[in-house]
């Protein structure tokens, strides 16, 4: 696999996290993990949505990459990824982007800072 390749799924990996954080709910599961590890049942309490609801965004946020889950008995505890939010804070720096006044001269070739 070229280095292209690996840019090519560091990007959508990176597009597919940056995805998962556009909606509130899923921003306030990350904000109560923050914390530390999370039971469901104690998510659900702190952002009061429908379980299934709940359910749903947790599996956005796991494909994302963004939170690992573990069972424990019927319940399962949530936690934040290792490094998942740094990496996702360090692949915009590789994205390449257009600078204000720079469109149609090589600016997309340029990362943003």
């Amino acid at each position: 696999m070229g280095s292209t390749d690996l840019e090519a799924i560091s990007l959508e990996a990176a597009a597919a996290g940056f995805s998962a954080l556009g909606d509130p709910v899923r921003l306030r599961i990350l904000a109560e993990l923050i914390g530390g590890q999370r039971c469901v049942c104690e998510l659900l309490e702190e952002i009061a949505i429908a379980p299934n609801l709940l359910s749903y965004h947790l599996r956005v946020l796991r494909q994302a990459g963004l939170v690992e889950g573990s069972r424990r008995g019927r319940w399962v505890d949530y936690r934040l990824a290792v490094g998942a939010l740094e990496d996702l804070r360090r692949s915009r720096r590789r994205v390449p982007c257009e600078r204000d006044g720079d469109s149609g001269s090589g600016a997309a070739g340029r990362a943003c800072r």
